[in-house]
């Protein structure tokens, strides 16, 4: 399958019922918005999504509701799933789920924890073969394995391996990625760091994955589809200023916090994350502010 990293993937939080429990009903309104903004692809599970912090099983029950929801809403929407874990064993319990649940393709790291050798990581990327799914190499270097120069030429060629996203904010190893990319028609490159989305589409990247598209996701559209450098800027710039609400509270206790704010998802999270206070709810309202028409809204 090929385009599944074109524009915009949009990193989706997990909604939840109560803290640690996923659920796609508490998520409708989100979903419904996104589709009604004009989201098409969704990935499910990452850091956005708490995927290490829930367990497979209840993983798989929700990638499973989530995924049919999605394509409900928007028939030729696509569903990435992470399976990053910390070995291959348990990287293709989660694959195999994310296949029966209907994913259209699979989102991987080299395995956490440990740091692997670049014949490791390769091998780790071709066991998914078996799932028959198109693979995502995810590569997050702050949470595991740093995926090397050698290993991208390697997953190049591996077939069922159809691009990469890359959270490293190394603009030297995108551009490695996007060149070694060239080798292959249907092999794409994501941004997934907020701060240079837009230098990342200059540099030829076929799209973006920012987490502030689950507040903004309008902004994250308009980014991918700007065509000059004028435009580029001014929405990076935006883009930015929207990240400073990790400055109040990192991670996604402060997304939660404002799309609950909207009647969008509620503030949950998987222990031991724990939601904002009023205070932080207070400043981040504040901060986001200016972004105000591009802000996710439940009648968008």
């Amino acid at each position: 399958m090929t385009g599944l990293l074109d524009g915009v993937v949009v990193p989706l939080v997990t909604p939840m019922s109560a803290p640690g429990v996923p659920s796609t009903d508490a998520g409708e309104p989100l979903l419904r918005a996104m589709a009604e903004t004009g989201v098409r692809r969704l990935m499910l599970l990452g850091s956005n999504g708490e995927g290490p912090l829930i367990p497979a099983s209840v993983a798989a029950e929700f990638a499973r509701e989530a995924t049919a929801r999605w394509h409900a809403l928007v028939p030729a929407g696509t569903v990435l799933v992470n399976v990053t874990a910390p070995g291959t064993d348990e990287a293709g319990r989660r694959a195999s789920d994310a296949a029966a649940a209907g994913a259209d393709a699979l989102v991987l790291s080299p395995p956490t924890y440990f740091r692997h050798r670049d014949d490791e990581v390769v091998a780790h990327y071709a066991a998914m073969a078996r799932y028959g799914l198109p693979v995502v190499a995810y590569n997050t270097p702050a949470r595991a394995t740093p995926i090397s120069p050698a290993c991208v030429d390697a997953l190049v060629g591996l077939s069922h391996v159809v691009g990469v996203k890359d959270s490293s904010g190394d603009m030297d190893v995108l551009r490695y990625m996007i060149e070694a990319a060239r080798r292959r028609p249907d092999f794409a490159v994501s941004q997934g760091d907020e701060q240079r989305l837009a230098e990342a589409l200059r540099a030829g990247a076929d799209g973006i994955t920012p987490g502030t598209a689950n507040l903004a996701p309008l902004l994250a559209l308009e980014l991918a589809a700007a065509t000059d450098d004028a435009t580029l800027d001014r929405l990076q710039s935006l883009t930015t200023q929207l990240t400073r609400l990790h400055g109040v509270r990192p991670g996604v206790p402060s997304v939660k916090a404002l799309l609950s704010a909207e009647g969008l998802c509620p503030p949950h999270t998987a222990p031991p994350l724990a939601p904002c206070t009023d205070e932080e709810i207070r400043e981040l309202t504040r901060v986001v502010a200016p972004l105000g028409r591009y802000l996710l809204r439940r009648d968008s």
